[in-house]
């Protein structure tokens, strides 16, 4: 079997190589603390890798990327500083430099996690597309478009639930009373439901193959640490 190596799977063997490693390092080494606190590093990776392979990297991307980032530090500058938003929490100091009570990080993550979304539910749509069309069914287009936005704000939703419980037991945020309150998903997919509107209108390719890998790679990180933490 020949292995090619271009983009695509140069930045999945480092996504693969770097979550296994720090999901082995956090459960089993006796340098968990080292590895918790290289978080940042990691995600800030991963962030690189993704634009490194997003194809036609033009103005529209890096609008949406900068609306994705300024978005979600708003917002959780908002919920920390006054809890109207996702409710009473705070960041540790394990994801590096805040602003306003916020890591910049934070805002990185928003934009990696929503554009991932993104990505995987308009392939998927568009794959479902192809089907409808082999079986002669027709949806309306306000129908589909409302279905893109639904199902990406309840799968970036979902990531949330997973990565929250143990976000807390790594020490990324705190919640009152270590309670994660069901108006933070609320929030999750209202929030990602307008960015995903808003990756939806920007005109740039939405065809980036590692969005999809990066986000199955983080999900079973997260899993298996919410499992065996």
């Amino acid at each position: 079997m020949t292995i090619v190596l271009n983009k695509k799977n140069i930045a999945t063997f480092i996504a693969i190589l770097f979550h296994f490693c720090g999901a082995v390092g956090i459960l089993l080494s006796g340098s968990k603390d080292w590895f918790i606190q290289n978080t940042s590093l990691n995600l800030l990776l991963m962030a690189g890798l993704l634009i490194w392979n997003q194809p036609e990297k033009n103005l529209s991307f890096f609008l949406f990327l900068l609306a994705a980032f300024v978005t979600g530090m708003g917002v959780e500058m908002i919920g920390v500083n006054t809890g109207a938003l996702f409710g009473i929490y705070q960041y540790g100091t394990v994801m590096g430099t805040k602003l306003n009570g916020v890591p910049w990080l934070i805002g990185i993550n928003w934009f990696v996690l929503v554009f991932c979304c993104g990505v995987v539910m308009h392939q998927l749509h568009g794959w479902l597309h192809l089907q409808y069309e082999m079986l002669d069914i027709h949806m309306a287009g306000w129908v589909e478009k409302l279905s893109l936005l639904f199902d990406g704000a309840f799968l970036a939703t979902f990531f949330d639930w997973v990565m929250e419980p143990v976000a807390m037991k790594l020490g990324f945020w705190d919640w009152k009373d270590n309670l994660v309150p069901n108006f933070n998903y609320g929030c999750w997919f209202v929030i990602s439901m307008a960015l995903l509107w808003l990756f939806g209108k920007l005109k740039f390719n939405k065809s980036n193959p590692f969005a999809v890998h990066l986000l199955i790679v983080q999900a079973l990180f997260f899993l298996a640490l919410r499992t065996f933490l």
